[in-house]
């Protein structure tokens, strides 16, 4: 069956919730009766979707990750572009809040980024499409349902993507180690981008030189750095509870 796989409650539920028009089939882990599960099958059921009770072996052939006893076959999404990304700005009367990943390559990383991004009520998620991870069906799950309300835009080149938000007043504060101001002398109330690096490697060279400020987390412990999904969460609800007050 060609398409994607999406496993987890809450990612299947997401989508049943907000792209129905996706589901091609669903499979359930045997076992389970409980209010949850029949009101998924009854849903399935009212928009003629094929769904399946299995053992878990099935489930464990078709997806690798931990499935939570569901399993469900979807039409490829959407993927949005650059274009769909500025003229949504343009068009919208609140000012940008954007989240850029330059070379994330774990996808429980981009998952949980994408999750947190969801909750603080960021626009979209940005990451080049070379040398980062992509949205697989682990990314999807681990982002639990943020996969399918986050726009995630693949750009083909980023620091050219990086002066167009730019152009656009978007203020790029990029994260640093090295950097002399901290997260908290950080300005996030207007149009900003949050600009995060990879994992052990920081942002590349040409990101770093397009940022409009840099900034550090304060590490007071014994290590040195933090995991970039971590550091995303902790930079992510500064930025948001600048943006309510």
């Amino acid at each position: 069956m060609s398409g994607e796989f999406v496993f987890g409650w809450h990612a299947v539920e997401a989508v049943l919730k907000r792209e129905p028009e996706r589901l091609r089939q669903v499979w359930i882990q045997t076992g389970r009766q409980d209010k949850r599960v029949k009101s998924i099958t009854d849903t399935l059921d009212s928009l003629g979707v094929r769904w399946k009770v299995v053992h878990r072996r099935e489930l464990d052939e078709r997806v690798s990750g931990v499935h939570q006893g569901i399993v469900a076959a979807v039409s490829e999404s959407r993927e949005w572009t650059e274009d769909d990304l500025l003229a949504q700005l343009a068009g919208s009367d609140k000012p940008p809040f954007l989240l850029v990943l330059d070379g994330v390559t774990d996808p429980h990383n981009l998952g949980a980024c994408m999750r947190t991004a969801d909750a603080v009520g960021v626009q979209a998620v940005i990451v080049p499409k070379d040398k980062s991870a992509s949205l697989t069906p682990v990314a999807r799950k681990v982002a639990c349902g943020a996969a399918e309300t986050v726009p995630f835009v693949r750009v083909t080149n980023l620091a050219r993507f990086l002066r167009s938000l730019q152009d656009k007043g978007v203020w790029l504060i990029g994260t640093a180690g090295e950097a002399n101001a901290t997260l908290y002398q950080a300005d996030f109330k207007g149009p900003v981008a949050l600009v995060m690096g990879a994992e052990g490697k920081g942002m590349r060279r040409l990101t770093r030189e397009h940022c409009d400020q840099l900034i550090n987390i304060p590490m007071l412990g014994h290590v040195d750095s933090l995991n970039v999904s971590v550091a995303t969460g902790v930079c992510l609800y500064e930025a948001l509870r600048q943006r309510l007050g």
